[in-house]
């Protein structure tokens, strides 16, 4: 995903909310569980603003904890694996066995942690977003072209907190669905999201057009959607603003979602984002007062890109 916010300021025309991005760097700074790319993070490695050298101050802080707590996790783990082979010198365990083996996978996963944070070479995974992620969008707001941080993964206005774990795959947005589940929001409340290329989970055996082998357990495969040629992508997203009677805010999206394209369909895998034309952007931005017929067609005369895959690493 792209998330260079001032190539997308002048690339777009829009206006970076720089108050909002501080806003989430600054809660989870303060122990907010928010999760954010290394790609969005890096926008404040050189800080030309007041804003953006607090935000710089949020970052460090929160990979300051986050150091702090990956070494003293790996400490307590190092002497439950003392203790495990203290324990099977003397006598073979089940349990001793056990922490030997998680303490051994968990150290090794807190120390592949502190190598990435120590990383500062970019690689692909910076960009990447996972639901839940919060992750840069553009919408309208008093006619004009905002870029906002937003939660991937739309909770609905009204709907309990305990929504995102009983419906997890409110991340997308099936097309079949808009006048559904997402009726309150479509036609109302739209955004894009910039995207290059596009990762998706698919079944092992789908990917392989077989069927599973008896006994066999499903496994996953991750791969990554390129176009080609090589071009930025608007994603036609929709979002919503949830507030609850503390008056904790949330504002969240999804990606829409249509038919495979051929050679998608042909990896396993069974939906694709819908990528707009930009000549539809400032409509699809402001939707309300549009007809339905318009927006369908918006949808419909979509980008159709040409995608090469690969397996993720």
């Amino acid at each position: 995903m792209k998330q260079n916010l001032k190539h997308l300021s002048r690339r777009y025309r829009a206006e970076v909310d720089w108050a909002a991005f501080e806003d989430i760097f600054r809660r989870r700074a303060e122990g907010e569980d928010i999760k954010a790319a290394r790609d969005l993070q890096r926008n404040f490695q050189n800080p030309e603003t007041d804003t953006e050298r607090r935000t710089a101050e949020y970052i460090a802080r929160y990979l300051k904890d986050k150091k702090a707590e990956w070494e003293n996790e790996i400490f307590v783990q190092r002497r439950r694996l003392v203790a495990a082979e203290e324990s099977l010198t003397k006598r073979e365990t089940k349990k001793a066995r056990e922490d030997l083996r998680i303490g051994t996978k968990k150290v090794q996963t807190l120390l592949d942690r502190l190598a990435d944070l120590r990383r500062t070479e970019p690689n692909n995974e910076d960009a990447r977003i996972f639901p839940m992620t919060y992750a840069p969008v553009i919408l309208a707001e008093n006619g004009r072209a905002v870029i906002r941080p937003m939660r991937y993964t739309c909770r609905l206005a009204g709907t309990p907190e305990v929504h995102d774990k009983r419906f997890p795959g409110t991340y997308n947005a099936r097309r079949d669905s808009l006048d559904g589940y997402w009726r309150e929001i479509y036609g109302k409340h739209h955004a894009v999201m910039v995207i290059s290329g596009f990762y998706e989970n698919v079944p092992l055996h789908l990917y392989e057009h077989r069927e599973l082998a008896p006994e066999e357990k499903e496994k996953n495969l991750v791969l990554e959607f390129d176009p080609q040629p090589s071009n930025d992508m608007l994603v036609a997203c929709l979002w919503d603003h949830w507030t609850d009677r503390h008056g904790v805010v949330l504002d969240s999206f999804a990606a829409i979602t249509d038919e495979p394209t051929p050679e998608v369909s042909a990896t396993g895998h069974q939906r694709t984002v819908i990528t707009i034309q930009e000549a539809y952007l400032s409509e699809w931005l402001n939707p309300v007062g549009l007809a339905k017929q318009r927006l369908e067609h918006i949808l419909s005369d979509k980008e159709v890109p040409y995608y090469v895959h690969q397996i993720a690493a």
